[in-house]
């Protein structure tokens, strides 16, 4: 696996990329199986795959929070090559922005619902680096994990808005046995809190399987009771939502997707199940 740190190593490794199809998985490192799945999954339509890593300062509402996520480069560069990707971009924050640098997307209400009500400001950060990333890798394919599934979709409005020449490919979220979703924060849950933090899992499993049987103002409501009945669970939000637009679901809606995100001690988690 080839190892760049700048973007000139990028430039001009991908000078001619004549007959390949470049697939692109952007991450944040501390990766795991959830983020080797990409991986494996931008391999069969790829003939060469980027993998990046960099924790991107401009998504972070919390100084704290972007000072304790987790930097195993190490362990990120065996599995990377373990799992036979291509090439790592690894940049410095100062190789990916400029002292003072200004950005702005206006993608309307998705910047404000949902994970934008608590976290102002996260989706501008996040496309301004994708964006960069984009720009610098010029991928063909990018891979992104349905975990996320608001920010998939911020990513998509802003390849269609901007014009962009790369496919987006959502892949399914891996979870552990227990059925908690994989995530590079689950590290700092104790033991107590992962077992807590099932709750999450569970309860959109309930809602996915009572769909139908009720209405969803019912389901939303028996879902957001059963979550803070859990000992050690902040609930933030449970939402049953067009997936299509993240507004609020009705009879009528085509993909409806329920998403939640809640604080298991002091670690935040998110998840999401397609239910409809």
């Amino acid at each position: 696996m080839k190892i760049f740190t700048t973007r000139q190593q990028v430039t001009q490794h991908f000078a001619n990329k004549a007959n390949k199809t470049v697939g692109f998985v952007p991450t944040m490192g501390a990766l795991h199986n959830g983020h080797i799945s990409l991986i494996k999954q931008a391999q069969q339509i790829s003939t060469e795959v980027v993998c990046s890593i960099f924790v991107n300062p401009t998504q972070f509402n919390d100084p704290k929070d972007l000072e304790k996520y987790p930097r195993p480069i190490a362990a990120d560069i065996a599995m990377l090559e373990q799992a036979g990707c291509d090439i790592l971009f690894n940049p410095a924050v100062d190789e990916m922005y400029d002292d003072n640098e200004k950005w702005h997307l206006d993608i309307g209400s998705l910047e404000h619902l949902l994970e934008g009500k608590f976290r102002p400001g996260h989706y501008q950060g996040v496309m301004q680096v994708v964006n960069k990333l984009f720009n610098i890798v010029k991928p063909d394919i990018a891979f992104f994990g349905q975990k996320d599934y608001q920010q998939f979709m911020v990513i998509s409005k802003m390849v269609s808005l901007l014009n962009m020449p790369v496919k987006l490919v959502m892949c399914p979220i891996l979870r552990d046995a227990d059925g908690l979703a994989m995530s590079s924060r689950n590290i700092h849950l104790t033991v107590s809190d992962r077992q807590h933090a099932l709750i999450l899992s569970k309860t959109l499993n309930w809602v996915k399987s009572n769909f139908g049987k009720e209405n969803i103002p019912q389901l939303q409501q028996q879902a957001e009771q059963m979550i803070k009945a859990e000992p050690g669970i902040n609930l933030e939000y449970f939402e049953i939502v067009d997936g299509d637009t993240l507004l609020p679901a009705n009879s009528d809606t085509k993909t409806v997707v329920a998403l939640v995100a809640a604080r298991a001690g002091k670690t935040r988690l998110i998840d999401n199940m397609l239910i409809g």
